[in-house]
């Protein structure tokens, strides 16, 4: 695996794939700098050896050009991150962007306009990449966060790099860390897999049986498992037609000898709000009319304990609605857990939208080992899919 530790970037000009699809107000301001800040040391790393450095990115979904989709909105916030001045040039092909790449100084960085404002770029277009290709010397991925598209930056561009692309020190991080889940992982491996729906999930569960030693299954897809084994839901989400789905899964680890856990309690409210009445149920005895919205007591014990015995923790999904305030403690105390457990010496890993928000919204992103930066990326590489990203600068 080549990543930058493989190359000298004195007098080079890296062309480096970023992920800056960065939420802006309505103001055009920066709302969450993470992406960005998570850039910084590849960059810093090709200055320092003497390079340059030109940016690629994309940012959101225009339909064409569309000034709101500008990266000139993001310049200031770059520069401040960095600390070094950033070039911005309002387009990322042709003779405008060529000219500012071939003026481009050692120590300097061009930002190129949105990738997205060419339909090409997603369409994987070979043209587009060999223009893209034309700007720099060594082709640079760190954007994780598309590494799951065959889009023209992310992997047709890298086939014009041969002997010459390497992994940023982000991705490499981001590959690494599913490693230790997936491959090396010091024993007991734990996987807590939580959210609304068994669906979304069923191909990282039947990927993961043969590689984790405990599974724990919370969040709104709990219920299925629940219900699939008699028990009473009361008005609790549910795929009923994933129920038998939900049998085989625990058929599966029983023959593979990984324990699933299931929630034994659970916060039931009478109503989907914040303000509803609620109270503390056997998760099989859930009264009619009444919802499971949150993990309860004993379960919260449950889990602590298993998160505590484990080695290797591999969080994807809540335990409850935790954008409610009402219903966030069992993923608030199930973070707890985890940042003991990495305090004590295990490695955990974060990922996939809503662990990632609540892990951000709670404060525990600097107590758990890697949060990942890559939604639906992180989730196809746990199903074991090859990422067209990643294979692109294997080749």
């Amino acid at each position: 695996m080549k990543t930058l530790n493989d190359f000298n970037f004195e007098n080079k000009k890296a062309l480096i794939r970023v992920d800056f699809n960065v939420p802006l107000n309505e103001k055009f301001e920066v709302t969450d700098s993470t992406r960005i800040v998570s850039a910084k040391p590849t960059i810093i790393k090709i200055l320092e050896d003497g390079g340059s450095c030109i940016l690629m990115s994309h940012l959101g979904r225009p339909k064409g050009v569309q000034d709101e989709f500008s990266l000139r909105h993001i310049v200031g916030p770059v520069e401040d991150i960095l600390g070094v001045e950033v070039i911005f040039v309002d387009e990322c092909v042709g003779e405008k962007a060529e000219m500012a790449a071939a003026n481009l100084q050692p120590g300097q960085i061009l930002l190129l306009e949105n990738l997205r404002f060419h339909k090409e770029e997603e369409a994987g277009d070979e043209g587009f990449a060999k223009q893209l290709s034309r700007l720099g010397d060594i082709y640079v991925n760190d954007a994780f966060g598309t590494a799951h598209r065959a889009h023209a930056s992310t992997t047709i561009v890298a086939h014009f790099f041969e002997g010459k692309k390497c992994f940023g020190y982000l991705l490499a991080q981001e590959i690494e860390s599913i490693d230790k889940v997936m491959k090396t992982g010091e024993k007991p491996v734990l996987a807590i897999l939580g959210g609304a729906k068994v669906s979304s999930k069923i191909t990282i569960i039947e990927n993961i049986l043969d590689k984790v030693d405990h599974l724990i299954i919370g969040g709104g897809m709990a219920f299925t498992f629940v219900k699939a084994q008699g028990g009473k839901i009361g008005n609790s989400i549910c795929e009923d037609d994933k129920m038998p789905l939900a049998l085989d899964i625990l058929k599966q680890a029983k023959e593979k000898g990984v324990q699933v856990h299931i929630p034994v309690d659970t916060i039931a409210a009478d109503a989907f709000s914040n303000d509803a009445n609620k109270q503390v149920v056997d998760i099989n005895n859930i009264p009619d009319g009444w919802e499971g919205v949150d993990a309860g007591p004993k379960s919260i014990k449950l889990f602590h304990d298993i998160v505590m015995q484990s080695k290797t923790i591999l969080w994807n999904g809540p335990l409850g609605v935790f954008e409610m305030e009402s219903f966030a403690n069992g993923t608030i105390e199930l973070g707890n857990s985890i940042a003991e457990a990495t305090r004590n010496g295990a490695f955990s890993l974060v990922g996939g939208g809503d662990s990632v928000a609540a892990v951000k919204q709670f404060g525990f992103e600097d107590k758990v080992s890697y949060v990942s930066t890559g939604g639906g990326a992180m989730l196809e590489s746990l199903e074991g899919k090859t990422l067209p990203g990643i294979a692109a600068i294997l080749e």
